[in-house]
Parts: C-alpha cells; structure tokens; sequence
C-alpha cells in the first residue's frame, strides 16, 4: 500500500543557490532523506527495508505528482533530459544535455530523422514523459522507443515483451514489478536503459498516474548485477526474482531518483511562481501562450514559430523576461538561445 501524506511543496522567494536547497530539504522530511541509501550503505539493510524506503519516497514523489501543477510538464521534460543524457554517455556517446537538447530543438518540426543517435534517445525519454502512461506499454509504443534507443528488435518480440509487462503490471507487488521491468529487458536482450523506461512506465499504470515520470534512467549508481538472461527467461512471467542484493539495489536506485525528482519539483516551482508572478505585466501579443510553453516543456527556442508574434516580438518579449528575472537563457550563446524555467 502506498500512503499518501499531505506534503506542502510551495515556497516563495529569490531564485538563490540558498533558498532552492532550503526549499528541497523542506520538501521531503529530515528523516526520509536521512534514511534513503546511497550504494555504499546497503550492505547492512535487508529487502524489506530497503522497499519500505522506496515505499515512502514513491509515496512522497505521488504527492507531488498528484497536484498536477502547470509547470508538471517542464518538470517531466526536464527529467527525461537528464536520463537522456545518462543513456548517451552510458553508450559510449559524449553528448550532454545542452547537446541533446540543441539536436532536438534546433531541429525543423517533423525533421526527427535529422536528430542523430543521442537525440533520438532524448525523444525516447520525452515520449515517457509526454504520452499518456495507458498508452505506454503497447506494441506499437514499445518498438517506437526501441528504435529511438537504437536497439534491435523484432515484431514477435516486442508482441511478446508486450504480454509479458502486462502480467507484471496486473498480477504482482511493487518489488515484483520493479525487479520486473528489468528482467524482461534482459530477457530480450535489451539494454539497460531501456529496463529504466519500463520501469518507470510501469509505476506510473501502477500509481494510476495519467503521465509518466522519468526516474531511473539518471540513476548512475543503479545496480547491474543480477542473473543471466537464461535464468532471467524462467522468472520474468511470474515477476519472482532469487538475487536479494540486486532487488535492494533497484529499490535504493528507485528511492535515490524520486528524491531528486521532488528536489527538482521544488526548485521548478519556485521557478514557475515567478513566471506567473510577472505574466500579468506582459504586453506582447501571444505572451500567454509563451508562458504555457515555458511551464509545460524544457525549453522553447527564440525562433519558435507563435501564433500571432513575430520573431522580433518573442525576441523582445524573452529580453523582457530575462530582465525581470522569469526565465533563463540555457545556451550559452548569442544566436540560436533557449529559455526555459
């Protein structure tokens, strides 16, 4: 059972170093924080406790998740970045998040064949994030993040994978579904990351949320040990997993990533609040649509097409939202910027 304690995660002030950690640290209690393991303390704690932890940080993350504030997409989107960005490297690629997020979004609408390897796996994460979590585990889902993740598959496989997440997702226990998602990648032959996404994907049907969000994916430390896909194949049906310590170590990575989610919700609030605060002074045609473009995705481009403003119109109108501290440029550069929360 996952209980739902009334966690308040509003705060309001300057967009200081000082005042984001107090915010995060008051967003999750002392003694949660304290208690979440690191992959160097698990080795004295057993199964159980470990999932009671992941229980009360996943419980903690549903709170948040469950407000379905105006800025819940740019929070997603942001964290689909971040796990994108763990993939690529994980793949031997060197591109960070600047990188992925230039290949995405300095990309012509509907060009996504022009995204390369690494910005294909950001719109992997991005699809986690942004599509309706019933729709996640289908067939056709399932073999669309496959190719964005460059990962060999074939139709009978996917079909079967598909049948397999189903029974994970209808029949067992948290535990039994987490250790789960990543046997049945195994199973198949898939990389480790895409384990993550199905985890993910599965605790979001599970939690009954209407949008996925991306946790494990940015999880370093997750643990790689385990059984080999032989003895994975006879388990992954039933969701029964015999390795103790891999268990511990994907309950604690699970814990470890929910925690950073809600440290990131804290910060992207306080964010979004002064977004609002200031949109009532904006002058600019169209400016309301800029500000739910800001709130809903990671970052929008200077030379974004809006309905109704011209380029040197949402130039202006972005100046004017630096100026009064409301969004930051993320680029680094003179041409091509990107703004976001």
């Amino acid at each position: 059972m996952i209980l739902r304690p009334k966690l308040s995660l509003r705060y309001h002030g300057t967009l200081t170093g000082e005042a984001s950690v107090a915010a995060s640290k008051a967003a999750v209690p002392a003694w949660l924080r304290r208690a979440v393991p690191d992959a160097q303390s698990l080795a004295g704690k057993n199964v159980e406790e470990v999932a009671l932890i992941a229980g009360a940080t996943i419980s903690a993350l549903d709170a948040v998740v469950r407000r379905q504030e105006r800025w819940a997409g740019a929070w997603r989107q942001r964290l689909a970045l971040s796990a994108a960005a763990l993939t690529a490297k994980q793949a031997g690629r060197v591109e960070d998040e600047a990188a992925l997020r230039d290949a995405v979004l300095l990309t012509r609408p509907g060009d996504f064949l022009s995204v390369g390897p690494a910005g294909s796996m950001l719109l992997a994460w991005r699809r986690l994030a942004g599509t309706p979590a019933e729709k996640l585990l289908t067939e056709a889902s399932i073999g669309a993040v496959l190719d964005d993740l460059g990962l060999r598959r074939d139709d009978d496989a996917v079909g079967e994978l598909a049948d397999d997440l189903r029974q994970l997702s209808a029949s067992i226990g948290m535990v039994g579904m987490l250790t789960g998602a990543f046997t049945a990648a195994e199973r198949y032959g898939f990389a480790r990351a895409f384990g993550c996404w199905l985890a993910d994907a599965l605790l979001a049907q599970r939690l009954g949320w209407t949008q996925a969000v991306p946790l494990l994916g940015a999880e370093a430390a997750l643990g790689t040990s385990g059984r080999s896909r032989r003895s994975a194949a006879g388990s992954v049906a039933t969701g029964t997993e015999t390795d103790p310590e891999r268990a511990k170590d994907l309950l604690a990575a699970q814990a470890r990533a929910a925690l950073r989610a809600i440290d990131l919700s804290a910060e992207l609030e306080r964010r979004a609040d002064r977004l609002l605060a200031v949109a009532p002074k904006l002058r600019a045609k169209a400016a309301d649509v800029v500000v739910g473009r800001l709130l809903s995705d990671d970052a929008i481009v200077a030379s974004e097409q809006i309905a109704g403003m011209s380029d040197r119109g949402l130039r202006r109108l972005f100046d004017r939202l630096l100026e009064l501290g409301a969004v930051r440029e993320l680029s680094g550069r003179t041409t091509f910027r990107i703004y976001g929360l």
